[in-house]
């Protein structure tokens, strides 16, 4: 029998997955050095600064990698290798080579355990993300996945917010939001009714919008139980 929390009334915790439950610098430095040492072996004779210039080019995310890869085929003068099939290698590859952040796995494990639904909602293309989440082996422990492109909504727009508590059967207003970006997660998330926790990071290490800031996950159950009593 699954625990149930101490409220009467469900509750859910919300992620985004980029820099919040997945390491994506990481993994995309793991990545890009595969690639380099690997398919492009005879292309790169400095794997480190191709892995350096990939991760300064994709900019966090922002800049997709059919223009990366057209970057990087210019600058490295590589040849042999299309630009597609550099992207199509990255579309089904990078998933193998997915990390989550320190301490995420018991955080998850420790609020599944006290009864709260859980949920993905993550800005990007499926299946590409969708198997990145697989990737972290956390799937189990979630009722609800929302990738932007499916649903066609993006954060920060709210709806997107509301749509994953509706299919969780949980009121915004008992749900909590935790995700890096200030603008797309923690406005979005205020913007739909939900209490939100902030994880430093890329985009700084306060945000001043956020309930609560988590600077490392096994915080989190602790700062999910203080927003629970407020």
């Amino acid at each position: 029998m699954q625990p149930v929390a101490e409220s009467s009334e469900q509750r859910a915790v919300l992620f985004d997955l980029d820099e919040t439950l997945l390491d994506r610098t990481a993994s995309l430095k793991q990545f890009a050095l595969w690639q380099a040492t690997g398919m492009l072996r005879n292309q790169i004779n400095h794997a480190q600064q191709f892995c350096d210039r990939f991760v300064e080019l994709d900019d966090n995310g922002r800049v997709w990698k059919d223009r990366v890869y057209q970057q990087l085929t210019d600058e490295f003068a590589i040849q042999g290798w299309s630009m597609q099939e550099l992207l199509s290698s990255y579309e089904l590859c990078f998933s193998g080579f997915c990390q989550e952040k320190p301490g995420v796995s018991a955080a998850i494990k420790s609020l599944h355990q006290q009864g709260y639904r859980l949920g993905l909602i993550s800005n990007g293309k499926t299946p590409f993300q969708e198997r990145n989440f697989q990737a972290l082996g956390l799937c189990k422990y979630f009722d609800v996945v929302i990738v932007s492109e499916a649903v066609e909504l993006r954060k920060p727009d709210a709806a997107i917010f509301r749509l994953a508590c509706e299919r969780l059967d949980v009121p915004v207003s008992q749900a909590i939001f935790v995700g890096d970006n200030p603008i797309a997660d923690i406005q979005g998330a205020h913007q739909a009714g939900m209490k939100t926790v902030y994880i430093p990071g890329f985009f700084g290490e306060h945000c001043v919008e956020a309930d609560r800031v988590c600077s490392h996950f096994e915080q989190l159950p602790k700062l999910v139980q203080e927003l629970k009593r407020l």
